[in-house]
């Protein structure tokens, strides 16, 4: 009985797989898209086994419209006296060298801090990334859908205030510790993809005014926090090419379809989309080009639909890496 109880009471060995430290990371943007800026940034260091050493916060100036207001409160008379990128980058880059970068939707998370770094000439200190969202679904968290709130919640950590870069990295850090837990207990590997910096950078010609509002409307986010867009959304000036095909890009004309919760406000991801060139589907038929969703297994009408005509699933991750090269039409808008 005794060696039964000293073998119960014995802590599972860490495995020695795992990464010696986490940089867990948030940051609010002015958009998606590929010349959006960062206008705050958080990161927890964490050690070994999860447990907090340090964090730090600041806000950028994004030297443009703050974009979304009404999402993460932070007005062009907040941001015009915070520091540039380039003036907090070493900073950034301290928190993270050495440690594998750990956000919810982490590949989006990564390809804004890539690119901040690329404008200003210099590399992120990060080789490896660690989305929260695929670490859920290796855990097989019984999680309603994939938002932060929701894995707060399965653990008990409250939200102060979301969509606060330091508040939401704070529960994220404190939601990974268990997840992290859980997967050493089980061995389980975790699913940590490859960074890779960007050397050059260019953000190409001034933006146009875009469908949702954020270019041109700066009054409107200077003086509201509760101002949002009008969703009434353009027609798609391009033909619809067909379906996506698993390993290539998104081409403009495809319709997308979305179905379930995302980490990322809807509304953001579809004004992307247009702005790349994709059409926004409602529904799923048989001339739907993928279908966008966390939950691939779900008995929803769209996912329904999407098995039975053999429509392109893809989760949202994929679809934000895709979003950040969109192959142009082949034939031009629609004459």
């Amino acid at each position: 009985m005794l060696e039964d109880q000293t073998t119960a009471d014995t802590p599972t060995p860490w495995p020695a797989a795992y990464p010696e430290g986490y940089a867990v990371v948030d940051v609010e943007t002015t958009g998606l898209a590929r010349d959006d800026r960062i206008v705050s940034a958080a990161v927890y260091q964490l050690d070994a086994r999860g447990q907090v050493e340090d964090h730090w916060y600041t806000l950028v100036n994004p030297e443009r419209d703050p974009g979304p207001v009404w999402i993460h409160g932070l007005t062009t008379a907040v941001l015009s006296s915070a520091p540039l990128f380039p003036e907090i980058a070493d900073e950034f880059a301290k928190r993270l060298a050495g440690r594998v970068l750990v956000a919810h939707n982490a590949a989006f998370d990564w390809s804004m801090i890539a690119r901040e770094y690329a404008r200003a000439k210099a590399t992120a200190p990060v080789r490896q990334r660690l989305c929260t969202i695929a670490l859920s679904k290796e855990l097989q968290l019984p999680l309603p859908n994939h938002k932060l709130e929701s894995l707060a919640a399965h653990y008990g950590v409250v939200q102060q205030r979301a969509h606060h870069a330091l508040d939401d990295a704070r529960v994220l850090a404190e939601a990974f510790r268990p997840s992290l837990q859980l997967a050493a207990e089980a061995n389980l590997r975790l699913p940590l993809l490859a960074c890779q910096p960007l050397t050059e950078w260019s953000d190409g010609p001034a933006a146009t005014p875009r469908s949702s509002g954020y270019i041109g409307h700066q009054r409107s986010y200077g003086s509201s926090n509760s101002w949002r867009p009008s969703r009434k959304r353009p027609a798609c000036p391009y033909p619809n090419p067909g379906r996506y095909k698993e390993g290539e890009q998104l081409i403009q004309g495809m319709r997308v379809a979305f179905s379930g919760d995302t980490s990322i406000d809807r509304e953001l991801l579809e004004d992307r989309a247009i702005e790349a060139g994709l059409h926004i589907a409602t529904s799923v038929s048989r001339l739907t080009s993928v279908l966008v969703t966390n939950d691939p297994g779900s008995p929803t009408t769209k996912t329904s639909k999407a098995r039975s005509f053999g429509t392109p699933v893809i989760d949202e991750a994929v679809f934000v890496q895709l979003l950040s090269h969109v192959l142009p039409a082949p034939g031009g808008p629609k004459s």
